[in-house]
């Protein structure tokens, strides 16, 4: 039995100029930063011009999706260059010096030629990640889609070919000479928290909050 290969290959796109040590490959780190995230940018070029657009992306296995319009820019993304990129931020890491203020981050870019997928059930299967990247079971607690809002859906996928982790932690690094001298320094954390469920207003005082939910 072929084992699955623990990590990406890095290549001239994924290898960092500065802070080599902070990068890593690491297929499970990857996919925890990618699953754990709720938002992710994705760049490409129109027209000559960068652009970039923040969406909301779901993985299955080694396929990043991500979803906008088939009016919209990303129905005409096949077969293009893209980047997309995801940071999750952990912490304010407050310095002696500004020069050395920085973040304590973890964020993957993964880069590929973009596919606007056709496949029905494919299409199907994307859009239902999609929605309990949203809120997990939430496919199970909502309409599925009508072929009206099928069609006017684009679905994108990249292979998770060329990609890499960068992180940094918590510390301080603070120059030596700035050790001994009178200004506080350390980290402030950082974390997305869900709180309680609020029903919108025009929900039916007889419909329950699921389960899930509490």
């Amino acid at each position: 039995m072929t084992q699955a290969t623990p990590s990406y290959a890095p290549t001239d796109l994924t290898v960092p100029t500065r802070y080599r040590d902070r990068a890593t490959y690491d297929k499970d780190a990857v996919h925890a930063v990618l699953d754990e995230a709720l938002h992710c940018t994705i760049a490409f070029q129109r027209d000559g011009r960068p652009m970039t657009l923040p969406t909301l992306h779901a993985r299955v296995g080694e396929t990043l999706y991500v979803h906008g319009s088939t009016g919209g820019r990303f129905a005409l993304l096949d077969g293009e260059p893209i980047s997309i990129s995801v940071t999750l931020l952990d912490a304010l890491v407050l310095a002696r010096s500004w020069f050395h203020h920085s973040l304590g981050y973890r964020s993957v870019v993964a880069m590929g030629d973009a596919r606007v997928v056709r496949d029905a059930q494919e299409r199907y299967d994307a859009m239902a990640a999609l929605v309990d990247k949203i809120y997990p079971g939430r496919t199970t607690q909502s309409r599925p889609p009508a072929p009206k809002e099928l069609a006017a859906t684009a679905i994108v996928a990249l292979d998770l070919e060329a990609v890499s982790l960068k992180r940094r932690g918590d510390q301080v690094a603070d120059d030596e000479a700035d050790l001994d001298g009178p200004y506080w320094a350390g980290s402030v954390p950082l974390r997305t928290v869900r709180e309680a469920a609020v029903p919108t207003g025009d929900l039916d005082p007889a419909i329950a909050l699921p389960a899930a939910l509490h």
